[in-house]
């Protein structure tokens, strides 16, 4: 390829014209407290606060990047394109501590980005000379300090470290396609094939244990999370609840696996930050257990606003309870008889009315028995980064569901739609389609999900 210069100029420094500035990133809770703090980030004088957390929080090689660094020359390779690797001999003379290092400058960043898709465009013969890769190099590096371009976020996470850094990890069962070879090779480390691609697609098939099957699934993902990566399954091969199994027991449902990979995929941190793992799940209408799946998210909210309620009530009901053994001063028995303490009884009432669970009713007169005047008692709220949110299932996920024209067409004529086993295709359940569509609109309208996906006329008009 012939690379023209836009906005860059032969031998002349990329960021001419571009003023870089020391921030610092900070994130808080919403209560202000202190999530994590990074000073001095090197970035372009425009960029906004929002981008440079981005940056700094997100996309910095946060550990592992040698403080010294030597070229690794390779044939016919420009010595300004060649791989670095760890100076040894470099980082011996330092402290242990101060011998590797985190990314502090975005032109670090955009050097191991541009650098290494340069590298490779060399490596694969893209550029007609050396004059189109220098040009190629200096244009994009010109143009991610500038934002005119930005690739995703995979890329930010992994590219350049192997070529700019020399960093190196375990193989993690990545395959790569060898242009000189014409197959496809297994990688030999993480990061000098890495993953740097967003969204995946894949299958699962109906076998619990088997290559391509429901916990094949969940390690695959996991695989692709750990990168940066997102997925994307439609789980209708699954059997619904009830279904047989060749065993002649009766499954537990698609929901209980799916509550798997809901849970394994918050456990994951993608790109090994504290973004979340991006994961869709979809659904095609006719399956058994659709009408759980439609529900599940707005179901596994309305568990967070009663674990909100219900744990203040019952908090402030305990204490009420304990308060009251203690605001009389006669004997200490008396104090815990609900006939001659009056105010002990009506605490006690008042947190049944309130639905408080009898034993720990009587486990807090228990613990004043003992001499105990005060408690703590988790209370949670409806944060969606909090522990309440933890505790149920569902948050992981985009969830959809596929529409076909044939439902659309159940729905405005006020027809029947049937829900079809996996295994025999045999209907098990009949029902309105109306009332299928009223459950996703409110489910939606409550909590964002399900999405829709148009199977049939608008998905080939798309395609």
């Amino acid at each position: 390829m012939l690379i023209d210069r836009v906005f860059t100029k032969d031998h002349q420094d990329p960021y001419e014209g571009i003023r870089f500035v020391e921030r610092d990133s900070k994130i808080t809770n919403a209560d202000g407290s202190l999530v994590a703090e990074i000073k001095d980030v090197s970035v372009p004088d425009t960029w906004s606060q929002v981008a440079v957390d981005i940056m700094a929080q997100k996309y910095f090689r946060k550990a592992g990047v040698p403080a010294r660094l030597k070229k690794k020359f390779e044939p016919g390779l420009p010595e300004w394109l060649c791989p670095s690797v760890p100076d040894e001999e470099g980082l011996n003379q330092l402290p242990e501590s101060a011998q590797f290092t985190r990314e502090t400058t975005s032109q670090q960043v955009f050097h191991r980005l541009a650098g290494c898709w340069t590298y490779w465009g060399w490596k694969n013969n893209c550029f007609t000379s050396e004059k189109d890769a220098r040009s190629y190099y200096d244009e994009m590096r010109y143009m991610l300090a500038r934002q005119l371009a930005a690739p995703n976020s995979p890329q930010w996470f992994n590219t350049g470290l192997n070529w700019a850094y020399g960093l190196e990890g375990p193989a993690q069962g990545h395959y790569y396609f060898d242009t000189e070879a014409g197959e496809l090779q297994k990688s030999k480390n993480a990061y000098e094939r890495p993953q740097p691609h967003a969204c995946f697609i894949l299958s699962v098939e109906d076998d619990l244990v088997g290559d391509g099957g429901i916990m094949d699934l969940w390690r695959q993902e996991a695989r692709l999370f750990k990168f940066g990566s997102g997925t994307g399954s439609n789980f209708s091969n699954l059997r619904g609840n009830g279904e047989s199994l060749s065993g002649g027991g009766k499954s537990s449902g698609l929901m209980s696996f799916l509550k798997i990979g809901d849970r394994a995929a918050g456990a994951i941190k993608s790109g090994g930050t504290t973004r979340r793992a991006a994961k869709m799940v979809t659904l095609d209408m006719d399956h058994p257990d659709i009408e759980e799946f439609i529900e599940w998210k707005a179901k596994e909210e309305r568990k967070v606003a009663a674990l909100a309620a219900g744990s203040r009530i019952t908090c402030r009901s305990l204490k009420e309870i304990l308060h009251a053994c203690w605001s009389q001063d006669e004997g200490k028995e008396t104090r815990f008889d609900v006939q001659k303490n009056k105010a002990l009884g009506k605490a006690i009432r008042k947190a049944l009315d309130c639905f408080i669970p009898e034993n720990y009713i009587y486990r807090v007169i228990q613990l004043a028995r003992q001499g105990v005047k005060d408690i703590e008692f988790e209370e949670y709220d409806t944060n969606w980064t909090s522990e309440g949110y933890l505790t149920v299932s569902g948050q992981n996920s985009n969830n959809s569901v596929r529409l076909t024209n044939e439902f659309l067409r159940a729905v405005e004529c006020d027809g029947d739609w049937n829900l079809t086993g996996r295994t025999n295709g045999k209907v098990i359940k009949t029902l309105p389609a109306k009332d299928l569509w009223e459950k996703i609109n409110h489910s939606a309208w409550s909590s964002a999900d399900p999405g829709l996906q148009f199977h049939t006329t608008i998905n080939e008009w798309h395609t």
